[in-house]
Protein backbone atom coordinates (compact mmCIF):
# COMPACT_ATOMS: atom_id res chain seq x y z
CA UNK A 1 0.00 0.00 0.00
CA UNK A 2 1.12 3.58 -0.66
CA UNK A 3 2.67 4.64 2.66
CA UNK A 4 1.71 8.40 2.56
CA UNK A 5 -1.87 7.53 1.51
CA UNK A 6 -2.18 4.98 4.33
CA UNK A 7 -1.02 7.49 6.96
CA UNK A 8 -3.25 10.19 5.45
CA UNK A 9 -6.34 7.97 5.80
CA UNK A 10 -5.41 7.18 9.41
CA UNK A 11 -5.09 10.89 10.18
CA UNK A 12 -8.31 11.74 8.37
CA UNK A 13 -10.59 9.22 10.06
CA UNK A 14 -9.04 9.27 13.53
CA UNK A 15 -9.78 11.88 16.18
CA UNK A 16 -7.10 14.26 17.34
CA UNK A 17 -6.28 14.60 21.02
CA UNK A 18 -6.92 18.31 20.58
CA UNK A 19 -10.71 18.86 20.49
CA UNK A 20 -10.32 22.26 18.79
CA UNK A 21 -8.69 20.60 15.78
CA UNK A 22 -11.54 18.09 15.54
CA UNK A 23 -14.08 20.93 15.55
CA UNK A 24 -12.13 22.90 12.93
CA UNK A 25 -11.89 19.79 10.72
CA UNK A 26 -15.65 19.26 10.96
CA UNK A 27 -16.30 22.92 10.11
CA UNK A 28 -13.96 22.71 7.10
CA UNK A 29 -15.62 19.51 5.84
CA UNK A 30 -19.11 20.88 6.48
CA UNK A 31 -18.31 24.03 4.53
CA UNK A 32 -17.26 22.02 1.49
CA UNK A 33 -20.37 19.79 1.78
CA UNK A 34 -22.73 22.78 1.92
CA UNK A 35 -20.95 24.71 -0.84
CA UNK A 36 -20.89 21.75 -3.26
CA UNK A 37 -24.55 20.90 -2.55
CA UNK A 38 -25.58 24.53 -3.05
CA UNK A 39 -23.65 24.79 -6.33
CA UNK A 40 -25.33 21.68 -7.76
CA UNK A 41 -28.79 22.83 -6.65
CA UNK A 42 -28.36 26.28 -8.21
CA UNK A 43 -27.06 24.83 -11.50
CA UNK A 44 -30.03 22.42 -11.53
CA UNK A 45 -32.43 25.33 -10.97
CA UNK A 46 -30.99 27.21 -13.95
CA UNK A 47 -31.23 24.06 -16.08
CA UNK A 48 -34.88 23.82 -15.04
CA UNK A 49 -35.52 27.48 -15.84
CA UNK A 50 -33.97 27.00 -19.26
CA UNK A 51 -36.26 24.05 -19.96
CA UNK A 52 -39.21 26.03 -18.61
CA UNK A 53 -38.49 28.93 -20.98
CA UNK A 54 -38.00 26.55 -23.90
CA UNK A 55 -41.29 24.84 -23.07
CA UNK A 56 -43.18 28.13 -23.42
CA UNK A 57 -41.41 29.04 -26.64
CA UNK A 58 -42.39 25.65 -28.12
CA UNK A 59 -46.02 26.82 -28.29
CA UNK A 60 -45.13 29.41 -30.92
CA UNK A 61 -41.66 28.47 -32.20
CA UNK A 62 -41.02 25.53 -34.58
CA UNK A 63 -38.27 22.92 -34.35
CA UNK A 64 -36.50 24.59 -37.27
CA UNK A 65 -37.14 27.83 -39.12
CA UNK A 66 -35.85 28.72 -42.59
CA UNK A 67 -35.19 32.43 -43.15
CA UNK A 68 -33.86 33.93 -46.41
CA UNK A 69 -30.19 34.86 -46.39
CA UNK A 70 -31.00 38.12 -48.19
CA UNK A 71 -34.13 40.22 -48.07
CA UNK A 72 -37.35 39.74 -46.12
CA UNK A 73 -39.02 37.20 -48.42
CA UNK A 74 -38.33 34.52 -51.02
CA UNK A 75 -40.11 32.49 -53.70
CA UNK A 76 -41.24 29.01 -52.58
CA UNK A 77 -42.10 26.96 -55.66
CA UNK A 78 -43.61 23.50 -56.18
CA UNK A 79 -40.12 22.26 -57.04
CA UNK A 80 -38.83 23.50 -53.69
CA UNK A 81 -41.76 21.76 -52.02
CA UNK A 82 -40.88 18.47 -53.69
CA UNK A 83 -37.24 18.74 -52.62
CA UNK A 84 -38.25 19.40 -49.01
CA UNK A 85 -40.55 16.37 -48.89
CA UNK A 86 -37.64 14.10 -49.88
CA UNK A 87 -35.69 14.98 -46.71
CA UNK A 88 -36.33 12.35 -44.04
CA UNK A 89 -37.05 13.44 -40.47
CA UNK A 90 -39.39 16.32 -41.32
CA UNK A 91 -42.95 15.62 -40.19
CA UNK A 92 -44.63 18.79 -41.43
CA UNK A 93 -43.96 22.34 -42.57
CA UNK A 94 -45.82 25.62 -42.68
CA UNK A 95 -45.48 28.64 -44.95
CA UNK A 96 -45.28 31.96 -43.09
CA UNK A 97 -45.63 35.62 -44.02
CA UNK A 98 -44.45 37.93 -41.26
CA UNK A 99 -44.22 41.73 -41.17
CA UNK A 100 -44.43 44.71 -38.83
CA UNK A 101 -47.78 46.48 -39.04
CA UNK A 102 -49.86 49.18 -37.40
CA UNK A 103 -53.01 47.92 -35.72
CA UNK A 104 -55.75 50.45 -34.97
CA UNK A 105 -58.76 50.21 -32.72
CA UNK A 106 -60.94 53.33 -32.78
CA UNK A 107 -58.53 56.17 -31.86
CA UNK A 108 -55.68 53.95 -30.56
CA UNK A 109 -52.72 52.78 -32.63
CA UNK A 110 -50.05 50.19 -31.86
CA UNK A 111 -47.07 48.68 -33.66
CA UNK A 112 -47.25 44.89 -33.78
CA UNK A 113 -46.03 41.91 -35.81
CA UNK A 114 -48.53 40.28 -38.16
CA UNK A 115 -47.92 36.59 -38.75
CA UNK A 116 -49.85 35.05 -41.62
CA UNK A 117 -49.96 31.26 -41.37
CA UNK A 118 -51.34 28.46 -43.49
CA UNK A 119 -53.59 25.57 -42.46
CA UNK A 120 -50.70 23.29 -41.43
CA UNK A 121 -49.37 25.78 -38.86
CA UNK A 122 -51.19 24.04 -36.00
CA UNK A 123 -49.38 20.81 -36.95
CA UNK A 124 -46.03 22.58 -36.55
CA UNK A 125 -46.71 24.52 -33.33
CA UNK A 126 -49.18 24.35 -30.42
CA UNK A 127 -50.34 27.96 -30.45
CA UNK A 128 -54.01 26.96 -30.42
CA UNK A 129 -53.57 25.35 -26.97
CA UNK A 130 -52.60 28.76 -25.58
CA UNK A 131 -55.83 30.48 -26.67
CA UNK A 132 -57.63 31.39 -23.45
CA UNK A 133 -60.61 33.14 -25.02
CA UNK A 134 -62.34 32.62 -28.35
CA UNK A 135 -60.93 30.29 -31.00
CA UNK A 136 -58.33 29.98 -33.74
CA UNK A 137 -58.68 31.75 -37.11
CA UNK A 138 -60.55 30.15 -40.00
CA UNK A 139 -58.65 29.38 -43.23
CA UNK A 140 -60.51 32.15 -45.04
CA UNK A 141 -61.93 35.44 -43.90
CA UNK A 142 -60.65 38.62 -42.29
CA UNK A 143 -59.94 37.16 -38.84
CA UNK A 144 -57.07 37.59 -36.43
CA UNK A 145 -55.98 36.16 -33.08
CA UNK A 146 -54.15 38.66 -30.88
CA UNK A 147 -52.18 38.51 -27.67
CA UNK A 148 -53.69 39.64 -24.37
CA UNK A 149 -51.20 42.50 -24.16
CA UNK A 150 -52.31 43.99 -27.48
CA UNK A 151 -55.95 43.49 -26.51
CA UNK A 152 -55.48 45.38 -23.24
CA UNK A 153 -53.55 48.25 -24.82
CA UNK A 154 -56.09 48.79 -27.61
CA UNK A 155 -59.17 47.93 -25.52
CA UNK A 156 -60.77 45.35 -27.79
CA UNK A 157 -62.21 41.92 -27.10
CA UNK A 158 -63.39 38.89 -29.01
CA UNK A 159 -66.12 38.72 -31.69
CA UNK A 160 -66.78 42.45 -31.44
CA UNK A 161 -68.14 42.89 -34.97
CA UNK A 162 -69.36 46.40 -34.25
CA UNK A 163 -65.79 47.44 -33.44
CA UNK A 164 -63.53 46.07 -36.21
CA UNK A 165 -59.77 46.48 -36.12
CA UNK A 166 -57.74 48.07 -38.90
CA UNK A 167 -54.35 46.76 -40.04
CA UNK A 168 -52.01 49.13 -41.88
CA UNK A 169 -48.72 48.45 -43.64
CA UNK A 170 -46.69 50.93 -45.76
CA UNK A 171 -46.92 50.41 -49.49
CA UNK A 172 -43.63 49.48 -51.21
CA UNK A 173 -42.18 52.01 -53.58
CA UNK A 174 -40.11 55.16 -53.94
CA UNK A 175 -40.77 58.86 -54.30
CA UNK A 176 -42.90 61.35 -52.45
CA UNK A 177 -46.20 60.41 -50.82
CA UNK A 178 -49.11 62.37 -52.28
CA UNK A 179 -51.46 61.58 -49.41
CA UNK A 180 -51.37 59.67 -46.13
CA UNK A 181 -54.16 57.38 -47.29
CA UNK A 182 -52.17 56.46 -50.39
CA UNK A 183 -49.12 55.52 -48.34
CA UNK A 184 -50.62 52.45 -46.67
CA UNK A 185 -52.37 49.25 -47.52
CA UNK A 186 -55.21 48.66 -45.08
CA UNK A 187 -57.69 45.95 -44.18
CA UNK A 188 -60.49 45.60 -41.63
CA UNK A 189 -60.37 42.47 -39.46
CA UNK A 190 -62.25 40.92 -36.55
CA UNK A 191 -60.49 39.47 -33.55
CA UNK A 192 -61.78 35.95 -32.86
CA UNK A 193 -59.37 34.82 -30.13
CA UNK A 194 -56.83 35.86 -27.50
CA UNK A 195 -53.69 33.90 -26.63
CA UNK A 196 -51.64 34.08 -23.43
CA UNK A 197 -48.04 32.76 -23.65
CA UNK A 198 -45.74 35.33 -22.03
CA UNK A 199 -45.58 39.09 -21.76
CA UNK A 200 -43.22 39.56 -24.72
CA UNK A 201 -45.26 37.49 -27.16
CA UNK A 202 -48.60 38.76 -25.82
CA UNK A 203 -47.50 42.34 -26.60
CA UNK A 204 -46.02 41.51 -30.00
CA UNK A 205 -47.96 39.10 -32.21
CA UNK A 206 -51.19 39.09 -34.19
CA UNK A 207 -51.96 35.91 -36.17
CA UNK A 208 -54.04 35.73 -39.33
CA UNK A 209 -54.39 33.45 -42.35
CA UNK A 210 -51.66 33.65 -44.95
CA UNK A 211 -53.94 34.85 -47.76
CA UNK A 212 -54.95 37.97 -45.86
CA UNK A 213 -51.28 38.73 -45.07
CA UNK A 214 -50.30 38.12 -48.69
CA UNK A 215 -52.94 40.56 -49.95
CA UNK A 216 -52.06 43.20 -47.37
CA UNK A 217 -48.36 43.08 -48.30
CA UNK A 218 -48.91 42.73 -52.05
CA UNK A 219 -46.94 39.47 -52.11
CA UNK A 220 -47.09 37.17 -55.12
CA UNK A 221 -48.70 33.72 -54.87
CA UNK A 222 -45.44 31.89 -54.11
CA UNK A 223 -43.80 34.63 -52.05
CA UNK A 224 -43.34 33.95 -48.31
CA UNK A 225 -41.21 35.26 -45.41
CA UNK A 226 -40.12 31.99 -43.83
CA UNK A 227 -40.74 28.27 -43.61
CA UNK A 228 -41.28 26.55 -40.27
CA UNK A 229 -40.59 22.83 -39.82
CA UNK A 230 -41.76 20.14 -37.42
CA UNK A 231 -39.26 17.28 -36.94
CA UNK A 232 -39.61 13.73 -35.72
CA UNK A 233 -38.93 13.45 -31.98
CA UNK A 234 -35.83 11.30 -32.52
CA UNK A 235 -34.67 13.12 -35.67
CA UNK A 236 -31.02 14.12 -36.05
CA UNK A 237 -31.17 17.91 -36.26
CA UNK A 238 -27.59 18.19 -37.53
CA UNK A 239 -28.28 15.77 -40.38
CA UNK A 240 -31.46 17.61 -41.39
CA UNK A 241 -29.62 20.95 -41.31
CA UNK A 242 -26.94 19.59 -43.64
CA UNK A 243 -29.57 18.15 -45.98
CA UNK A 244 -31.42 21.47 -46.11
CA UNK A 245 -28.23 23.42 -46.83
CA UNK A 246 -27.13 21.08 -49.60
CA UNK A 247 -30.61 20.74 -51.12
CA UNK A 248 -31.29 24.47 -51.27
CA UNK A 249 -27.71 25.64 -51.94
CA UNK A 250 -27.45 27.64 -48.69
CA UNK A 251 -30.37 29.89 -49.64
CA UNK A 252 -31.58 29.96 -46.03
CA UNK A 253 -30.45 30.70 -42.53
CA UNK A 254 -31.61 27.77 -40.41
CA UNK A 255 -32.46 28.38 -36.77
CA UNK A 256 -33.67 26.01 -34.08
CA UNK A 257 -35.84 26.95 -31.12
CA UNK A 258 -32.93 28.04 -28.94
CA UNK A 259 -31.44 30.20 -31.71
CA UNK A 260 -34.81 31.86 -32.28
CA UNK A 261 -34.72 32.90 -28.61
CA UNK A 262 -31.00 33.64 -28.48
CA UNK A 263 -31.38 36.79 -26.35
CA UNK A 264 -33.27 34.84 -23.67
CA UNK A 265 -30.79 31.99 -23.66
CA UNK A 266 -27.76 34.29 -23.68
CA UNK A 267 -29.22 35.96 -20.59
CA UNK A 268 -29.84 32.59 -18.89
CA UNK A 269 -26.36 31.32 -19.78
CA UNK A 270 -24.74 34.53 -18.56
CA UNK A 271 -26.62 34.34 -15.28
CA UNK A 272 -25.71 30.66 -15.01
CA UNK A 273 -22.02 31.48 -15.46
CA UNK A 274 -22.20 34.35 -12.95
CA UNK A 275 -23.85 32.12 -10.33
CA UNK A 276 -21.27 29.39 -10.96
CA UNK A 277 -18.41 31.85 -10.42
CA UNK A 278 -20.03 33.24 -7.27
CA UNK A 279 -20.50 29.80 -5.75
CA UNK A 280 -17.00 28.79 -6.84
CA UNK A 281 -15.78 31.76 -4.80
CA UNK A 282 -17.80 30.42 -1.85
CA UNK A 283 -16.10 27.05 -2.30
CA UNK A 284 -12.68 28.75 -2.36
CA UNK A 285 -13.52 30.51 0.91
CA UNK A 286 -14.65 27.18 2.40
CA UNK A 287 -11.36 25.62 1.31
CA UNK A 288 -9.43 28.20 3.33
CA UNK A 289 -10.87 26.35 6.33
CA UNK A 290 -9.46 23.13 4.89
CA UNK A 291 -6.03 24.75 4.57
CA UNK A 292 -6.29 25.98 8.15
CA UNK A 293 -7.37 22.55 9.39
CA UNK A 294 -4.44 20.84 7.65
CA UNK A 295 -1.94 23.35 9.04
CA UNK A 296 -3.36 22.86 12.53
CA UNK A 297 -3.08 19.09 12.04
CA UNK A 298 0.57 19.50 10.96
CA UNK A 299 1.36 21.45 14.13
CA UNK A 300 -0.51 18.91 16.27
CA UNK A 301 1.39 15.97 14.73
CA UNK A 302 4.86 17.52 14.96
CA UNK A 303 6.14 14.86 17.37
CA UNK A 304 4.87 12.04 15.13
CA UNK A 305 6.37 13.74 12.10
CA UNK A 306 9.70 14.07 13.90
CA UNK A 307 9.59 10.34 14.67
CA UNK A 308 8.87 9.50 11.03
CA UNK A 309 11.71 11.77 9.95
CA UNK A 310 14.16 10.12 12.34
CA UNK A 311 13.08 6.72 10.99
CA UNK A 312 14.19 7.87 7.53
CA UNK A 313 11.03 9.34 6.03
CA UNK A 314 11.91 12.20 3.68
CA UNK A 315 10.20 15.63 4.05
CA UNK A 316 8.77 15.15 0.53
CA UNK A 317 6.99 11.99 1.71
CA UNK A 318 5.68 13.75 4.82
CA UNK A 319 4.33 16.54 2.59
CA UNK A 320 2.54 13.87 0.55
CA UNK A 321 0.82 12.59 3.70
CA UNK A 322 -0.92 15.91 4.35
CA UNK A 323 -1.48 16.52 0.64
CA UNK A 324 -3.41 13.23 0.49
CA UNK A 325 -5.22 14.05 3.73
CA UNK A 326 -6.47 17.40 2.45
CA UNK A 327 -7.37 15.93 -0.94
CA UNK A 328 -9.29 13.05 0.66
CA UNK A 329 -11.10 15.49 2.97
CA UNK A 330 -12.33 17.67 0.07
CA UNK A 331 -13.10 14.70 -2.20
CA UNK A 332 -15.16 12.89 0.45
CA UNK A 333 -16.89 16.13 1.50
CA UNK A 334 -17.53 17.06 -2.12
CA UNK A 335 -19.08 13.67 -2.92
CA UNK A 336 -21.31 13.91 0.16
CA UNK A 337 -22.35 17.44 -0.84
CA UNK A 338 -23.11 16.37 -4.42
CA UNK A 339 -25.14 13.40 -3.11
CA UNK A 340 -27.16 15.75 -0.88
CA UNK A 341 -27.68 18.12 -3.82
CA UNK A 342 -28.84 15.28 -6.08
CA UNK A 343 -31.24 14.09 -3.35
CA UNK A 344 -32.75 17.56 -2.92
CA UNK A 345 -33.19 18.01 -6.70
CA UNK A 346 -34.81 14.56 -7.06
CA UNK A 347 -37.16 15.30 -4.13
CA UNK A 348 -38.19 18.61 -5.74
CA UNK A 349 -38.79 16.88 -9.08
CA UNK A 350 -40.82 14.11 -7.46
CA UNK A 351 -42.79 15.88 -4.73
CA UNK A 352 -42.74 19.58 -5.86
CA UNK A 353 -42.16 20.91 -2.35
CA UNK A 354 -41.08 24.42 -3.45
CA UNK A 355 -43.68 26.26 -5.56
CA UNK A 356 -43.08 29.17 -7.93
CA UNK A 357 -46.81 29.95 -7.92
CA UNK A 358 -49.66 28.10 -6.19
CA UNK A 359 -50.03 25.94 -9.33
CA UNK A 360 -46.47 25.88 -10.68
CA UNK A 361 -43.58 24.04 -8.95
CA UNK A 362 -40.11 25.58 -9.04
CA UNK A 363 -38.47 24.10 -12.16
CA UNK A 364 -35.33 22.01 -11.62
CA UNK A 365 -33.54 19.48 -13.82
CA UNK A 366 -30.80 17.09 -12.81
CA UNK A 367 -28.12 17.27 -15.48
CA UNK A 368 -25.20 14.83 -15.42
CA UNK A 369 -22.99 17.56 -16.91
CA UNK A 370 -23.71 19.81 -13.91
CA UNK A 371 -22.80 16.95 -11.55
CA UNK A 372 -19.48 16.49 -13.38
CA UNK A 373 -18.82 20.26 -13.29
CA UNK A 374 -19.40 20.44 -9.52
CA UNK A 375 -17.26 17.36 -8.79
CA UNK A 376 -14.46 18.61 -11.08
CA UNK A 377 -14.56 22.07 -9.44
CA UNK A 378 -14.42 20.62 -5.91
CA UNK A 379 -11.66 18.14 -6.75
CA UNK A 380 -9.51 20.71 -8.57
CA UNK A 381 -9.79 23.41 -5.92
CA UNK A 382 -9.44 20.85 -3.09
CA UNK A 383 -6.24 19.40 -4.54
CA UNK A 384 -4.87 22.92 -5.02
CA UNK A 385 -5.72 23.86 -1.42
CA UNK A 386 -4.12 20.67 -0.11
CA UNK A 387 -1.01 21.39 -2.13
CA UNK A 388 -0.76 24.86 -0.64
CA UNK A 389 -1.21 23.57 2.92
CA UNK A 390 1.28 20.70 2.56
CA UNK A 391 3.98 23.08 1.35
CA UNK A 392 4.09 24.51 4.87
CA UNK A 393 6.05 21.42 5.95
CA UNK A 394 9.79 21.97 6.00
CA UNK A 395 12.73 20.12 7.49
CA UNK A 396 13.14 22.87 10.08
CA UNK A 397 9.45 22.61 11.10
CA UNK A 398 9.72 18.83 11.58
CA UNK A 399 12.88 19.06 13.68
CA UNK A 400 11.78 22.04 15.81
Amino acid sequence: MNFPLYIAKRYLFSKSSNNAINIMTLIASGGVVIASAALLIVLSVFAGLKDFSLQFSSFVDPDLKLIPVEGKSFEWTNEDESKLLKISGIVNHSEIIEERIIIKSENKNLLATLKGVDQTYLDVTKIDSMITKGNWISPEGNEVVAGWGISNKLSFGVFDYLKPLSLYVPKPGKGQISSLRGAYNAVFVNNVGLFDINEELNDEYVFTNIELARGLLNYSENQISSLELKLLEDADEGYIRNQLQSTFNSRFIIKNREQLNDALFKMLNTENLAIYLIFTLVIIIALFNVIGAIIMMILDKKKSLNTLFNLGTEPKTIKSIFFFQGSLMTIVSGIIGVAIGVLIVVIQQSFELVMLTPELPYPVRLNILNVIIVIATIFTLGILASRIASQRITKQLIQS
